[in-house]
């Protein structure tokens, strides 16, 4: 076997293996035989075609035959010799076939060959949430939403109020059309954005009260105007907060107010440390992908744009509307894409420098601290989950990651700054 390696860019090689007649003629002798063995020509019985027969009419499927499984033999035998990192699987550009050689040329992606610049000297600041007895009542607030009933009220509305009321399309000459009615319907004002005509408008009202409303359309398309005749305003009544709502509302966890208070916190806490995590690291991959901008492989990108496609429609239920451009999407997603795949190949470069790796005895340290949080599941349980063939790809995965982060964290210098708790409606 002979093989060329041809360099078509920091992530593309083509591969040409020329392999003897000796090398490929017991698998060529196979495919043949079997093809006689079960191709019918008219006027030979089934079996007894003479070989050159067959081999016209069959020969150009058996050499590509040949050609695919030579190529499987061979490639990875090559690729550990020649330490290639495979991004892609090899595909046959062509191929030429005599009785005594066979060419074979093949086009793959390659992880690129490069180094992580010294990032020893890099600062971030990691935010530190800070949680204060405000942010645990507001919390408090949105819960008790849930539990809360609307009630009619004579004052105006404000912006946390429900107004519900007939709305009537406006003709050109500011006058309402019957056809163009909507009767009964609900203004939730504060799920409306801040700058919403209807909620700018109806804020301050009673019922009993019209407004006019001004609505422009988005692009070329004339404003339209409306008339909200207010038939009702409704606020929101919250129930106190006793032990007893609290035996319901956490379906018997917690007995007082006191411990569910505490809860709150902690669960506000957990949840900003996990968030003030993510910003750390959002910050450090970027940073690390502008000063280590690494080419990516198409096949990559493409993984992580099909990714993000898929998260996308989740998110919308599954499933995109119908005038949704999928395409036009997935081509704004790219430069995300791309990042993604940028940070993966930076993040592999640094386990592979601190020779980083994945132990059966780091995975069962991790079952058993994440037994610490689980309430049904004790960590015998975990780790016989996590070493099934099912999630242990994804638990080593998710180990190494970790194992990455520690190595950066530990060589970067990263201050701590204090905020306040972002502000959310709804």
């Amino acid at each position: 076997m002979q093989k060329n390696i041809k360099n078509v860019s920091e992530t593309e090689q083509e591969l040409e293996i020329i392999l003897s007649g000796e090398e490929f003629g017991a698998e060529y002798t196979q495919e043949l035989e079997e093809a006689k063995r079960n191709i019918q020509i008219k006027g030979f019985r089934k079996g007894h075609a003479p070989a050159s027969l067959i081999k016209k009419l069959a020969g150009p499927s058996i050499e590509a035959t040949i050609a695919e499984k030579m190529a499987a033999k061979y490639f990875g035998e090559i690729a550990e010799a020649e330490n290639i990192k495979p991004a892609s699987r090899a595909q046959i550009i062509d191929f030429t076939f005599e009785p005594e050689e066979l060419k074979i040329r093949l086009s793959y992606e390659i992880h690129p060959e490069f180094e992580v610049k010294d990032f020893s000297e890099y600062t971030f600041v990691q935010n530190r949430y800070v949680v204060t007895d405000e942010d645990i009542e507001r919390e408090i607030g949105l819960i008790l939403k849930g539990h809360g009933n609307l009630v009619s009220i004579d004052d105006a509305a404000v912006s946390t109020d429900t107004v519900i009321g007939d709305v009537f399309k406006l003709d050109d000459a500011g006058e309402p059309e019957e056809d163009q009615k909507t009767e009964n319907h609900h203004f939730t004002l504060e799920y409306l954005p801040k700058d919403n005509p209807f909620r700018l408008a109806l804020t301050g009202k009673k019922a009993g009260e019209s407004v006019d409303v001004e609505n422009e359309e988005k692009g070329s398309e004339p404003a339209s105007h409306f008339r909200v005749v207010i038939s009702e305003v409704k606020r929101l009544e919250l129930p106190e907060l006793t032990d007893e709502l609290v035996k319901e509302i956490s379906g018997e966890r917690f007995e007082s107010v006191t411990d569910f208070k505490a809860d709150v916190r902690i669960q506000i806490e957990q949840h900003f440390t996990l968030k003030t995590d993510e910003e750390l690291l959002e910050s450090i991959s970027a940073k690390l992908i502008e000063e280590n901008p690494v080419p990516a492989p198409n096949s990559m990108i493409a993984s992580f744009s099909k990714m993000l496609v898929e998260n996308a429609k989740r998110q919308m239920g599954g499933s995109f509307p119908k005038a949704f451009d999928e395409e036009q999407f997935r081509v704004a997603m790219r430069p995300n894409a791309e990042k993604h795949a940028q940070w993966l190949l930076i993040s592999q470069k640094i386990a592979e420098d601190a020779t980083l790796s994945v132990s059966d005895e780091d995975i069962k340290a991790y079952a058993e601290k994440e037994a610490e949080k689980s309430e049904t599941m004790n960590a015998e349980e975990i780790l016989k989950t996590y070493l099934s063939a099912e999630f242990r790809d994804y638990i080593t995965d998710t180990i190494l990651k970790e194992k990455i982060y520690n190595v950066i964290k530990s060589k970067v210098t990263i201050t701590e700054e204090e905020k306040p708790l972002p502000t959310r409606e709804g």
